[in-house]
């Protein structure tokens, strides 16, 4: 012990350099090794570690010893030789043989150095492991001293030395010594050093040639010559989602998945530990799947296992353990204790039931829903002796009780149940995907919205597809293999997705998978062909206008250029305004560019809007184009001139007589669709025919000079003259015709008055009336109307100020003149009596006078309806006559 101490001390002042033969190559074994040095003169059991063989044999062909001389001089140990012998081998833990060559072998190189007497005494020795990393870029080697020095920690220095060929084929024996590259190794306190070397992925099957150079207080050292197949050496990273669960028998299931992807399969070595109140035990066992059933599950146990892999056809290199995973069971085990399935499926449960430390019967275990609904037994089923089953089929969707979204699964004993329990997530997943391809056929946007679904804590959407070459199958299925496709969320509560570019007549199968923790659902799928779902661009150049002369809409547009199918297009117009009440036309002729429409309003402003789809049906309506206006213009001439009436002021002082003439301004409807100016035509005897252009005043004034004078007013717009026109004549002979007999005038309320005439004897060709009326104490305007001439009774409606006495004339208009007028300056007093129109109102007034006779009154009764919240005389709608 006392040499020992005493050799570590004297290595403080030592410095020893060591060069070794490059002329073989150690063929390293995979995962760990060691080199040992020592001197020739020293007892091999002490020197070499534990279990080391002393045969100087080779005959295992795996391990060469390579020999180190040195050339020794030193102050402190006189009896040393000059030249000291060190040899050194290689051993692992599979091959203990240290095997010692002969001195004499050629190439062997010494060096002079100093003394060295703590090697000289026991030697050195180092663990190396190497491998290659499980992501096949990384060739990895740990170098770690088994020579420990007590008292002072040196600096320790590792480089290794290497060369990857960029051929496979093997290099000479003796490489050349500039061929070689350096990679730094990092040495930590401890002793420990790391070195890297990069593999490219095309040569992980070449050789690798090595050595390391070890620097520690001064004393170097150098490695033999190492050769190693990458490939061969490969440590997998640990295997990764280790899990455990109850499968539905009742057994343990162990699974894991595999790490980074390599290019060979692996095996697995799983060891467990059992903890319970009725068994403990351990197991370690091989596998090469992903997954290990452990005999039956039993309540209130304890599970711990660890998984690591190795690489199973051929030589590697174990992986590190996996973090320790623990399973931990109740007295009540449900398996699975939580199930996520989608309405309309099946689900099960089982149970164990433990109490009081003895497992209960499945035949006497029990199940009910929510502690509120018990399961009918024949839901249920006996696994075993202790599992128990329940299943539901056909399950409708979970109804959200509160904050639970789930329905609670008790497991219960003939007399009472433990308050642990499984949860049922039953989800709707009728999610509608819907789907349009542009105008441009360039792109493909897919819509779907979970407003419908339940929201479920911790799960997540997402659109996956499988593309078929071509079009899709007659029953759309989830396909094994899919892609995901990012969706995002709209403000409208939408998903969208888009596909660009598209494969116009491909089957595009997708469907909504929902993951959870507790597994995932997927929508029923639908499959989608990019060309059946077109929604094309709207139509261009959209124009509208009214035609000239022949008076309809005239819309006309120009087609999108795709697609390249038949079209048919849809029309939408109507008075232009803030809502506009649209109408809609159809126009199934694919090669049609325009349509003519009839409209009421030829005046008016129309919008105009147009869109279209495919004409086999398929696909989508485009959006409707920009709007087109119509512009107001003439179409054809007025279709009449303007009513007009008379003012006659006579001055007997000079004999004359003046006539105004008086109208309304022509409407938009009458004029098509203005009025330029206004034209007095004049007839006289004595002067023939003459035109008077006025405008656009709606007054003229001319004299009356001769016995007959006929006017005649046209409305004049950008077109012509009106054809259809008022004549009236004023004659002094016709004035004094009498036609009129009686006139009585009958006030209804102050917005209504009923007159009634009776005309004389004689044969009369009456034109039509002139109904005037005016207040006596002013010299207001003189209110006019024009009636039929078979009009024998007729309402007026106007404001009407009970307090003012008002004067009402009734003209006769003949063709050959104005007769004499009837003029009243008072109403009649007393009531009026009605009787049905003979075309309309019979059916009210009979209801009508039923009422007034249930009431068994004997007088009059005014007969009304009421209209948009006003009380408004049935004349309005020709219901009653008056008598």
């Amino acid at each position: 012990m006392t040499c020992q101490k005493l050799c570590l001390a004297l290595l403080h002042w030592e410095f020893v350099y060591v060069i070794t033969a490059f002329n073989l190559a150690y063929p390293m074994t995979p995962w760990r090794f060691q080199l040992s040095c020592m001197p020739p003169n020293a007892t091999y059991d002490f020197l070499l570690p534990a279990g080391i063989s002393k045969n100087t044999s080779n005959s295992n062909g795996h391990y060469e010893a390579v020999e180190a001389r040195f050339n020794s001089s030193g102050t402190y140990f006189s009896n040393l030789s000059s030249k000291t012998t060190f040899h050194c081998c290689f051993w692992s833990e599979e091959d203990k043989n240290c095997s010692v060559p002969a001195h004499n072998v050629e190439g062997k190189a010494f060096v002079s150095t100093v003394n060295s007497l703590v090697f000289q005494q026991i030697g050195a020795n180092w663990n190396i492991q190497c491998w290659m990393k499980g992501d096949l870029k990384l060739f990895i080697c740990y170098v770690e001293s088994l020579f420990k020095n007590p008292f002072k920690t040196y600096d320790l220095k590792v480089h290794l030395l290497y060369v990857l060929p960029e051929a496979s084929e093997e290099w000479p024996l003796v490489p050349q010594k500039g061929s070689f590259q350096v990679a730094q190794c990092n040495c930590s306190v401890a002793g420990r050093c790391e070195c890297r070397v990069p593999v490219p992925a095309t040569r992980l099957d070449h050789t690798l040639l090595m050595h390391f150079q070890v620097t520690s207080g001064g004393v170097t050292f150098q490695s033999p010559l190492m050769s190693v197949q990458p490939i061969n050496v490969v440590k997998p990273d640990p295997p990764l989602g280790l899990h455990m669960e109850i499968t539905d028998s009742g057994h343990l299931k162990i699974s894991w998945s595999s790490p980074t992807l390599l290019p060979f399969q692996l095996q697995y070595q799983v060891k467990y530990s059992e903890n319970s109140t009725i068994n403990m035990r351990e197991a370690d066992e091989i596998v090469s799947a992903t997954s290990l059933l452990v005999g039956s599950v039993l309540p209130g146990s304890s599970y711990e296992v660890q998984v690591r892999g190795k690489r199973l056809d051929g030589p590697g290199v174990w992986s590190d353990w996996s973090t320790p995973l623990v399973f931990t069971t109740q007295d009540v085990i449900y398996f699975p204790p939580k199930i996520l399935t989608s309405v309309g499926s099946n689900a099960s449960f089982h149970c164990i039931y433990k109490n009081e430390n003895e497992i209960v019967s499945s035949k006497k275990i029990v199940w009910w829903m929510n502690l509120a609904e018990k399961i009918p037994q024949s839901q249920y089923s006996v696994v075993g002796d202790r599992v128990s089953q329940v299943t539901f089929p056909n399950l409708n969707a979970t109804k959200p009780r509160g904050k639970f979204t789930y329905d609670a699964v008790y497991c219960c004993n003939e007399h009472e149940c433990h308050h642990r329990y499984a949860e049922l997530y039953v989800i709707d997943v009728n999610i509608n995907i819907s789907c349009e391809t542009d105008g441009y056929l360039t792109k493909m946007t897919c819509r779907w919205s979970t407003n419908a679904i339940p929201s479920l804590t911790g799960s997540t959407l997402q659109l996956r597809y499988h593309r078929s070459s071509l079009y899709c199958s007659d029953v759309p299925s989830v396909h094994p293999v899919s892609e995901p496709k990012d969706c995002h969320l709209q403000r409208n509560g939408f998903h969208e997705c888009v596909f660009q570019p598209i494969f116009l007549l491909s089957g595009y199968t997708m469907w909504i998978r929902i993951n959870h923790a507790l597994g995932s659902l997927d929508s029923a799928p639908v499959c989608v062909v990019p060309d059946s779902v077109v929604k094309p661009l709207p139509p261009s150049s959209v124009k509208a206008e009214i035609t000239v002369k022949i008076g309809l809409l005239k819309i006309s547009w120009e087609k999108p250029v795709f697609p390249e199918n038949n079209l048919q297009f849809q029309i939408r117009y109507g008075l232009s305004g803030k809502e506009v009440q649209w109408k809609t036309y159809e126009v199934y002729d694919a090669r049609s560019k325009s349509a003519s429409l009839l409209v009421p309003d030829l005046c008016a402003v129309y919008a105009v809007q147009v869109r279209c789809k495919r004409q086999d049906g398929l696909g989508y309506w485009s959006n409707w184009s920009a709007p087109a206006y119509t512009v107001v213009v003439d179409i054809k001439v007025p279709i009449r001139g303007p009513e007009f009436w008379r003012i006659i002021n006579e001055d007997t002082t000079k004999k004359e007589k003046n006539v105004t003439l008086l109208w309304k301004p022509l409407m938009k409807n009458d004029s098509l669709c203005s009025v330029r100016r206004y034209v007095v035509r004049h007839h006289t005897s004595r002067n023939g025919t003459w035109s008077e252009d006025v405008g656009n005043h709606t007054k003229f004034t001319f004299p009356w000079t001769e016995q007959a004078h006929s006017v005649t007013v046209l409305a004049v717009n950008s077109i012509g003259a009106s054809l259809t026109n008022f004549n009236l004549t004023f004659s002094w002979p016709m004035s004094k015709v009498n036609a009129v007999e009686s006139l009585r005038a009958y006030p209804l309320n102050s917005s209504c008055v009923i007159l009634s005439w009776t005309l004389a004897a004689g044969d009369y060709n009456l034109v039509s009336f002139i109904i005037e009326w005016k207040i006596l104490t002013e010299d207001g305007d003189i209110k006019w109307l024009r009636v039929p001439s078979s009009v024998k009774k007729y309402y007026i409606h106007d404001h009407f100020i009970p307090i003012e006495k008002y004067q009402i004339g009734l003209y006769p208009i003949f063709m050959e003149g104005v007769g004499k007028p009837k003029i009243i300056n008072s109403f009649t007093q007393g009531d009026v009596r009605v009787q049905p129109s003979k075309d309309k109102g019979e059916e009210h007034f009979s209801k009508g006078i039923a009422s007034a006779k249930a009431l068994g009154s004997e007088q009059t009764w005014w007969f009304r309806e009421q209209q948009g919240g006003q009380c408004v005389w049935c004349e309005q709608d020709r219901f009653w006559q008056v008598l």
